[in-house]
């Protein structure tokens, strides 16, 4: 396997910017994750890893040897598809072994390739069976099979989970952990899907509108966004966003909502402009009889040992991750108190988060 290296990648249609200066490595055996919405360059960016594309501007290394021209057949790269791209006119077997024929590998080989890939991702009992008759899960091993055999320096996957059912690509989302681990894998993974990322990822890079806004591990891209896209696509709930103006300067420690003080982690640069936003977890936000920042229950949802409890304040609605047991009651008044240390402050019109204790050494796109 072998490090990725994309540096400043660039791909215009046209007048349109589908790619804009996107940086990142892929470390050898990372499980590197492309995240964001429909239309953000994440699938237009692997398929230039991938050769499919050629980028506008920019190199693209694979190991020490930039590929930024050339094919994708001449990269050592296994290319997994969302819609499995099997051939329906051939088993199992002849499917796996397809790109192996390809480069007239002795049959010996081939044979040994194709069982050792089968019983990786336990698919031997159907090496004979027509690919027609298989689950999707099935036809996704096959898929992820034919990849594998060919024992190549990467693996790119086109949200190879997204013509699956919510239940079944829960447990595929383990297996193609366990997989990746297995095989020490080089692996750039695209989705829009951010529980898929979270859950498998060593690195994420978010992308936006052809940037990539905040390149990271999971937890620090769920604990210390670098914007309000970032904090708003990722957690479920989404970050809670509260509207306030402020002049801020930095070494500032609290800000002023309501003629509530709220503490916050040290800021590390000034705004530019007051017009900021404070956002919060909804597992930061607790109910506190004593906060001057009020508002009541609007709704409530169970969900098991939490619930999640809505409050409407004059600054739009906040919603509190509370133990099931607290009692609320809709339309009751209560205050809000969040957790200091957990706290991003925003500028509003950039959409920027201020530098602060909490996001220090955090990396921005």
């Amino acid at each position: 396997m072998a490090e990725i290296r994309v540096e400043n990648l660039e791909k215009s249609f046209g007048s349109f910017a589908a790619v804009r200066g996107a940086d990142f490595t892929v470390r050898d055996g990372e499980f590197f994750c492309l995240l964001g919405p429909s239309g953000c360059g994440k699938t237009t960016t692997l398929r230039m890893i991938a050769g499919l594309e050629l980028p506008t501007g920019g190199r693209i290394f694979l190991g020490a040897d930039e590929v930024t021209t050339q094919r994708a057949s001449q990269r050592d790269i296994a290319f997994v598809f969302q819609l499995f791209a099997l051939y329906p006119h051939m088993n199992v077997r002849a499917n796996i072994a397809f790109p192996l024929r390809c480069q007239s590998m002795p049959r010996a080989e081939i044979r040994r390739r194709v069982e050792e890939a089968a019983r990786i991702l336990r698919i031997s009992e159907i090496l004979d069976k027509p690919v027609s008759g298989l689950s999707g899960g099935d036809r996704q091993r096959v898929a992820l099979g034919r990849a594998i055999v060919r024992q190549p320096t990467a693996f790119l996957m086109d949200e190879p989970l997204g013509a699956l059912d919510a239940e079944f690509r829960r447990l595929m989302c383990g297996e193609l952990r366990a997989l990746h681990d297995r095989l020490e894998a080089t692996t750039v993974y695209v989705t829009h899907d951010q529980l898929e990322a979270m859950s498998m990822a060593d690195k994420i890079a978010v992308m936006n509108n052809g940037v990539v806004e905040q390149l990271g591990s999971p937890r620090e891209i769920y604990d210390r966004p670098a914007s309000m896209f970032v904090a708003d696509f990722i957690g479920s709930p989404p970050m809670n966003f509260v509207d306030f103006d402020a002049r801020l300067a930095s070494g500032d420690r609290a800000v002023r909502i309501d003629g509530a003080e709220i503490a916050i982690p040290e800021l590390r640069e000034t705004a530019r402009q007051p017009r900021c936003t404070l956002g919060v977890r909804p597992e930061h936000v607790r109910l506190s009889d004593t906060s001057p920042l009020r508002g009541s229950v609007y709704g409530t949802e169970y969900l098991g040992t939490t619930q999640i409890v809505t409050v409407a304040t004059g600054h739009g609605f906040v919603k509190a991750r509370l133990p099931s047991e607290t009692s609320v009651r809709l339309g009751e008044p209560v205050g809000l108190a969040f957790r200091p240390e957990k706290l991003s402050i925003f500028d509003r019109q950039s959409g920027r988060v201020l530098r602060s204790a909490l996001h220090d050494g955090a990396t921005h796109g």
